[in-house]
């Protein structure tokens, strides 16, 4: 990007209505919530980092934009597998014309489809696999014990990884975060490749369950950093996507009053949620922000934005509006 300022002009002008107007307007509520001395907490559901979103959340994080990242695990190992193994990644672009057989074919490959997109198996995962067992097996030796995320920021802090580096880091989300040691939550991580590939290993006695910690602690994590974040400033959620990413951490405030009593804590201070997910029944991505109020997540005045897009093209958009592209 040459950084000119285009896309504030471009959207002031041609973003008036509709989904249209709710991308500038919830840039304007996130950029006034910062202004203002808030903290933001992003959420990563769907396939953002092999849809490459480190592009722009990378320098978001760098300039503090963004202070909490919660993700699910495909999304935390994807951006270094996309990372490692970049070159080897292959496009379908006419994956919805694609056969039983033509699926069988791509995986008798290696290469495991995202919508369009297949990440080889032997270049992305295995080159994980070999630097996270000598992790795992080095921190059991010494009785030590780590969060999901933290495996991968000590991978990358380490330079265990450099020489596998097929992209520029600079457009890495997981490179800034761990430059950063950003606060991160990772919730349901055993539902991710290297989930599996640690369970495996349990299986096999090469590791012990315990090594890694649950979703149980980072909850437990979550309740305190919330409450001692938010002492000082307020804190917004801005929810790409829907599910357990988004549902786990915005939680921990219902937890933190009608759980620990705690009524002194306060709500989160804006919401964006962008969703394709049509208004439905019972579907957390199809929930309106409204009933939120009603789970003593959002308050009656917290600022709401909803989103009815593509993430993967409506994203972009606001992080380029926020850094002023």
């Amino acid at each position: 990007m040459n950084n000119q300022g285009f896309l504030r002009p471009f959207m002031a002008r041609h973003y008036n209505h509709f989904n249209a107007a709710v991308v500038e307007d919830a840039a304007r509520g996130y950029e006034a919530h910062l202004t203002a001395g808030g903290k933001m907490m992003v959420t990563l559901a769907g396939a953002m980092s092999t849809a490459e979103l480190g592009k722009s959340l990378a320098e978001m994080i760098r300039q503090d934009k963004v202070h909490i990242i919660s993700c699910t695990g495909a999304n935390l190992e994807e951006d270094v597998m996309n990372l490692v193994a970049h070159t080897h990644y292959a496009r379908v672009p006419y994956y919805r014309d694609l056969t039983p057989e033509d699926e069988q074919a791509l995986l008798d490959k290696g290469m495991n489809r995202v919508t369009d997109t297949c990440i080889p198996e032997e270049e992305a995962f295995r080159r994980l696999e070999h630097v996270m067992v000598d992790l795992w097996k080095a921190a059991e030796a010494k009785g030590s014990r780590h969060f999901p995320h933290e495996w991968f920021y000590q991978a990358i802090q380490s330079g265990a990884l450099e020489k596998y580096y097929e992209i520029d880091p600079k457009d890495s989300w997981m490179v800034a975060a761990a430059e950063k040691n950003l606060p991160m939550v990772v919730p349901g991580w055993e539902d991710s490749t290297l989930g599996n590939i640690f369970a495996a290993h349990c299986l096999v006695q090469d590791c012990v369950p315990q090594t890694t910690k649950s979703g149980i602690e980072y909850m437990m994590w979550l309740a305190d950093w919330y409450t001692e974040t938010t002492a000082e400033s307020t804190l917004g959620f801005f929810q790409i996507g829907g599910g357990i990413a988004g549902d786990f951490p915005i939680c921990v405030v219902p937890m933190l009053h009608q759980d620990l009593g705690r009524e002194e804590v306060p709500l989160w201070a804006y919401f964006c949620q962008i969703s394709d997910s049509t208004t439905s029944y019972g579907s957390y991505s199809g929930a309106v922000p409204n009933e939120k109020i009603t789970w003593g997540k959002l308050g009656v005045q917290t600022p709401k934005y909803v989103i009815e897009s593509d993430a993967t093209i409506v994203a972009p958009l606001v992080f380029g509006w926020l850094l002023d592209w």
